[in-house]
């Protein structure tokens, strides 16, 4: 009999679809459109290296010594610059993953009821279920959360990610998040603004963000992960400083702080400019891929698969008829050499099971053709029995 008693919690963090999902997917030979990490090509790794010995330079052993819980003075200083705010209001985080499980401590009692778009972020579902979150869903479209949807009923949090959502790609217009804002003033709803990809639009900018249109009320996550390399572990959040000052009370219970190496280096690659080259780069590399994708799925998905170009980000949902199971389907699809993300994992509270996610960033540019090619033939055969 084992001695190891685990805690209740550790039975809402366990997501064992994920776990099989991920290790079906690494078999050798299958076409991977599931994952959700950039491109390695775009990582700057000769730019990195000149900054680490940059930064061994200008701090010395300060670069590899503890470090204040709120991150390094210079790369709070840039985030602060590029968001309107100030550095006080800029923690920075392992990652903005970091940044949701510490908003849940912070701010999440146990039952309490926090509203998420349907579909929304599984991440954010992992890290808020440990604090027995009960999730209210808003349907979306082609343009995001509706707010004509929005509940009259109480919720302690609203999880907003405006900016080519994950995992429908899609972007929140001008009218909606003007619309969100006002639904969450009235009732004193503190919005978690997550946005990951709002550097990687493919045309125009996204809209203000929802942060600046209610300093007060908003809790803003980035990061670093997408543009400049996800090994670096390093996001952040901007709130009010009080809402700062509890988050990175909790941080310095849970890891201290984010590591200083990390976060010189990322400064000394701001002051050199590489972040928003690097930005740049990696929107033009999307924008291709993406062009790219849509066009094979005009090529080879069956009649009844629908989706919605993205206009940025790394991701297009695919929607089916009902009826098909893309849960049910995924290992025939592996079995097939081909794997992808079913929809019902992006589902707080069940269904989405006719849906599916694609990436198109990080999948080896001979491989894109032949993988939509595999998991078209797969959908078709599903399409086909149902007929």
């Amino acid at each position: 009999m084992s001695v190891f008693r685990y805690a209740g919690r550790t039975a809402r963090m366990e997501n064992p679809i994920i776990r099989q999902l991920l290790k079906l997917g690494q078999r050798e030979g299958v076409i991977s459109l599931a994952g959700g990490i950039p491109a390695a090509e775009t990582f700057p790794i000769s730019e990195i290296a000149e900054a680490a010995q940059r930064a061994l330079a200008r701090w010395g052993s300060g670069a590899l010594q503890y470090s204040p819980t709120e991150g390094l003075a210079p790369l709070r200083a840039y985030i602060a610059r590029r968001r309107g705010v100030t550095p006080e209001q800029v923690l920075v985080t392992s990652g903005s993953q970091q940044g949701l499980d510490l908003i849940g401590r912070v701010f999440l009692d146990e039952g309490d009821a926090v509203l998420v778009e349907r579909p929304t972020y599984m991440g954010a579902l992992q890290a808020w279920n440990v604090y027995d979150a009960r999730y209210r869903e808003v349907p979306t479209d082609a343009e995001g959360l509706v707010p004509e949807a929005l509940p009259d009923t109480p919720v302690k949090l609203a999880y907003v990610l405006p900016n080519f959502q994950n995992p429908t790609g899609s972007l929140l217009p001008e009218g909606r998040r003007g619309a969100v804002v006002a639904w969450a003033r009235e009732r004193g709803v503190i919005v978690v603004e997550d946005d990951p990809y709002g550097h990687l639009h493919f045309g125009d900018a996204p809209p203000a963000s929802l942060q600046s249109r209610w300093p007060e009320g908003v809790l803003y996550l980035g990061t670093f992960s997408k543009i400049v390399a996800p090994g670096l572990r390093m996001g952040y959040v901007i709130g009010p400083e009080e809402a700062i000052h509890a988050l990175a009370q909790a941080k310095q219970a849970a890891d201290l702080h984010s590591q200083a190496f990390g976060q010189a280096i990322l400064a000394e690659l701001a002051e050199a400019g590489v972040i928003e080259r690097q930005e740049a780069r990696t929107r033009e590399l999307y924008r291709q891929r993406a062009e790219r994708m849509l066009k094979l799925l005009e090529a080879y998905m069956p009649a009844g698969v629908r989706w919605a170009p993205p206009r940025g980000g790394m991701f297009v949902w695919l929607t089916l008829p009902e009826g098909v199971d893309t849960l049910a389907l995924f290992e025939r699809a592996v079995e097939a050499g081909v794997a992808y993300v079913p929809g019902s994992v992006f589902a707080a509270n069940g269904g989405l099971e006719n849906a599916l996610r694609l990436t198109f960033v990080s999948v080896p540019e001979g491989q894109m053709e032949e993988g939509v090619r595999r998991l078209a033939a797969v959908l078709e055969a599903a399409l086909a029995a149902r007929a």
